[in-house]
């Protein structure tokens, strides 16, 4: 039986990580969700840090745990090993850097490489963010028809300076997670999940990697 089909005992606890190259805004848009802020001084991730939020979801609360990753090519050592254990994946890219986008087909590999998913109903989501610059380098509409073509996976396009479809991001994706049949030891609670007593407004370090952070993105 499926967690979200238990909720008059616990509430579903689901892991989310959010994968991008460097300054993408995969920080904004984690903090943009939880705690409804927002900077331009937003600092780069070296390693990998989580906030906690929930929400509700047709009627059902949800504990969302949001890993964010260090885009970095030299940092794949440490966001790796918490690809495990995963329910949900936000594969991001900023609309006015092209790379970015080119770059979400690779994210999509690394992740189901290290994390040894192998289904291919994987509750994926390519998240666009960035739609309130002046210049975009991709289209909605090309961005979209290849998520649903190559990737076949949804697509929704966000900004953490306007709010702007952040909490329907995340609705989607969980959305998306509840309607795809889990396999029976789909998990309400996470024994690699890092168990917190309430929701955080603040970055925590997992046990194994520390967090640091440096100059502005």
């Amino acid at each position: 039986m499926r967690g979200k089909q238990k909720l008059d005992k616990q509430t579903p606890i689901l892991k989310v990580v959010i994968l991008g190259d460097s300054n993408v805004g995969k920080s904004c848009l984690m903090n943009r969700f939880v705690s409804n802020s927002f900077s331009e001084h937003t600092l780069h991730t070296l390693g990998v840090e989580f906030l906690q939020k929930e929400i509700d979801i047709n009627g059902v609360t949800y504990t969302l745990q949001i890993w964010d990753t260090a885009g970095q090519e030299r940092f794949r050592t440490l966001r790796t090993p918490f690809y495990r254990g995963t329910d949900i994946c936000l594969l991001t890219y900023a609309v006015n850097d092209i790379k970015s986008f080119s770059s979400i087909d690779s994210w999509k590999k690394e992740f189901l490489q290290y994390s040894r998913t192998t289904d291919e109903n994987f509750p994926f989501l390519v998240v666009a963010t960035k739609v309130d610059v002046n210049h975009r380098a991709i289209s909605e509409e090309e961005a979209s028809q290849w998520c649903s073509n190559f990737l076949n996976t949804p697509y929704v396009e966000t900004s953490s300076k306007t709010d702007k479809n952040i909490e329907t991001a995340f609705a989607m994706a969980v959305e998306l997670w509840a309607s795809l049949e889990r396999p029976s030891e789909t998990k309400i609670c996470h024994s690699t999940l890092v168990k917190l007593s309430r929701p955080i407004n603040g970055s925590a370090a997992c046990p194994t990697a520390e967090v640091v952070t440096s100059k502005c993105c």
